[in-house]
């Protein structure tokens, strides 16, 4: 390895913003990775954080969508130099009673890129740099050469959330699926379904280019909230995956599942008022309600799976614009605030490797 530095975007709160800096490469220890980044989008949780709406240790470096291939690894690992690399959104030990009981992305120790303060160690831990830290516990998962970079980013946070969610929910192909909210988790809901051979998938959201987008990633009903309840009397619903966060979507959830159908809560991820209910019919029609947060390894393996095998894959291109070079980050991020793009990309293509 040649380059001693690391360019990143060091996020040190509302108040003083990103600054465009050197970072030292790290000494590698056993079992952990060092990737060069090749391309990181920019999530909507990363924007909660530069909004203010969600704490988070400082100073840190932002970003967990990313991709990168490896440039060195330390000690003995299942990936070697060269390999093109996505990885979980967090780390586990694999030992305590979390990991052990399957829900690994709930480790007691986890740490999360994006999410932790820079150390003396791990200082390269977040997407929006040129270098990537990956630390033991990670899970590493190998990108086809031939995956494009826009559609592999968004599998370690968007794609894997869906992954899991449906795996969570036991989605067969005979269920009716209703995806509330067509974002881009919505939309990789709408296209996982169908590719699972779902053959009735109802998207529902507040905007008319969204539910035109839903319908192009094979939605075979796009309707507006107001009319969820009306069309799905038709149909009925057996696996509702709510993805906006949104009250009054969380309530109509609850509101259109049918007999025996089950419900995925994945977009409430900050508080929200509460949403009441009155048991009874929700135990006489045997509903099973999900919280579905983040992902296991298998799930992030079968987002990549599904990315390389699916016939969507140009749409899921498409929904990504040209990136901004890190210098721009602040750009970068005022453009995905608008919300006109479901994801904005981040290249480091003009700093020097």
């Amino acid at each position: 390895m040649t380059t001693v530095n690391a360019t990143a975007a060091i996020w040190s709160g509302v108040e003083a913003g990103f600054s465009v800096g050197t970072l030292p490469l790290p000494v590698l220890r056993p079992g952990e990775v060092l990737v060069r980044t090749e391309l990181a989008t920019i999530c909507g949780s990363d924007l909660h954080t530069i909004n203010g709406d969600r704490p988070t240790p400082l100073p840190t470096v932002l970003g967990h969508e990313a991709i990168g291939h490896v440039v060195a690894t330390g000690g003995d690992v299942t990936v070697g130099v060269g390999d093109r690399l996505t990885w979980t959104i967090g780390t586990s030990c694999g030992a305590c009673r979390r990991c052990l009981r399957g829900i690994p992305q709930k480790c007691l120790s986890v740490r999360k890129y994006g999410h932790e303060a820079i150390d003396d160690h791990w200082k390269l831990n977040g997407g929006f740099g040129t270098h990537v830290h990956l630390v033991a516990g990670t899970g590493l998962v190998k990108l086809p050469d031939h995956l494009p970079a826009a559609v592999a980013t968004p599998a370690n946070c968007a794609t894997a959330t869906v992954t899991c969610a449906a795996r969570r929910t036991g989605l067969t192909a005979d269920d009716v699926v209703v995806v509330l909210g067509c974002g881009m988790l919505g939309l990789t809901a709408v296209a996982y379904a169908r590719d699972r051979g779902c053959t009735t998938v109802i998207a529902s959201d507040v905007d008319p280019s969204r539910r035109e987008l839903a319908a192009r990633f094979g939605a075979t009903a796009v309707v507006e909230p107001q009319d969820l309840a009306a069309t799905t009397s038709e149909y009925g619903a057996d696996v509702v995956f709510e993805l906006s966060g949104n009250n009054h979507a969380v309530r109509s959830a609850f509101e259109v599942v049918d007999l025996g159908g089950r419900i995925a809560l994945v977009g409430s991820v900050s508080p929200a008022p509460e949403i009441g209910f009155e048991p009874s019919g929700f135990v006489k029609n045997l509903t099973t309600v999900v919280g579905s947060h983040n992902y296991r390894v298998d799930d992030l393996v079968e987002a990549v799976d599904f990315l390389e095998r699916t016939s969507a894959q140009q749409l899921f291109a498409d929904l990504i614009p040209a990136p901004y070079p890190l210098a721009d980050i602040v750009q970068a991020i005022k453009t995905a605030g608008t919300g006109g793009a479901p994801r904005i990309a981040i290249d480091f293509k003009e700093i020097a490797s």
